[in-house]
This record gives C-alpha cells, sequence and structure tokens, in this order.
C-alpha cells in the first residue's frame, strides 16, 4: 500500500477559477513542464473529462497513463486513480480540494499516493514526491492567478 502525501497552497482567485484551470486538461502541456501531451479520452455527459491519457517526460522520468476522474458537484473537489499500471506506476490516487477563504482566495490541498513499479528507498520516495507536489501546486498557482 502506498502512503499518501498532503501540501497546501494559497491562490489569489476563488474556486470556481481554481477548479476551471484544473478541469482544463488539454492546456497542461502550455503550463505543466513535464506534461508533453494530453489526450481526454472520454467525457462525462456535462463535458467534464473523465479519462485522460498523458505523456509525460521530465528528463530521466517519462511515462504513459490514463486517470479516472470523479468531481464533486460543486467541484470542491476533484480525484483520480491510474486506471491500469504503467511503466513507471502500479497505482495512482489522487486529489484536489478547493476550500474558498473569506478574503476571495482558495486554499488548495493536493493529496497524492503512488505506488511505483520501480524499486526506490523510501527517503528517496518521499523526497520525489514533495518536489512533484510542490512544483504541480506552484504551476498551478502561477496558471491560475495569471488569469484567462
Amino acid at each position: 500500500m502506498a502512503d499518501t502525501s498532503t501540501q497546501s497552497i494559497v491562490i489569489d482567485a476563488p474556486p470556481e477559477r481554481v477548479a476551471a484551470v484544473i478541469a482544463d486538461f488539454i492546456r497542461y502541456p502550455e503550463w505543466v513542464a513535464a506534461v508533453k501531451s494530453v489526450e481526454v479520452v472520454e467525457e462525462y455527459e456535462d463535458g467534464y473529462a473523465s479519462q485522460v491519457r498523458f505523456v509525460l517526460d521530465s528528463g530521466p522520468v517519462s511515462d504513459q497513463y490514463t486517470l479516472q476522474y470523479e468531481y464533486a458537484e460543486d467541484l470542491g473537489r476533484i480525484e483520480w486513480s491510474l486506471v491500469a499500471p504503467s511503466k513507471m506506476q502500479k497505482q495512482q490516487d489522487g486529489s484536489y480540494d478547493i476550500t474558498a477563504n473569506p478574503d476571495g482566495t482558495s486554499t488548495v490541498t493536493y493529496s497524492l499516493s503512488v505506488e511505483l513499479a520501480i524499486g526506490m528507498l523510501g527517503m528517496f520516495k518521499r523526497k520525489a514526491e514533495k518536489m512533484i507536489m510542490d512544483n504541480a501546486l506552484k504551476e498551478l498557482k502561477r496558471r491560475v492567478e495569471a488569469g484567462p
């Protein structure tokens, strides 16, 4: 069983704007450095992506995988899980929880649990997870705060 890591960041935008950026998967290659391409494989009736295929390349780490997404009715929670094992991952589960703050900002809490297909010492795995989450939240903050 994989451990879950969690980190949060405050973004100067309302939750709706944050959720819109997260759910706009096709544009990820524009602002997520490691994402080289994205394909929405399936959509729900409301137009939100249900399955998304990612091609990742961050130098030493490259992978292709498909995630299954689910959304809270108010988009305050967006969660995903790995559809099938990939070259690098046996399992991945994650979520973004988006909470409105009284000052008009949003707190985004990112939770991620990954079981790698390759062996990695726990210390290095935790460091890699922290780096992935730090980058993901900083890139999301930059994109959302840049505006439409």
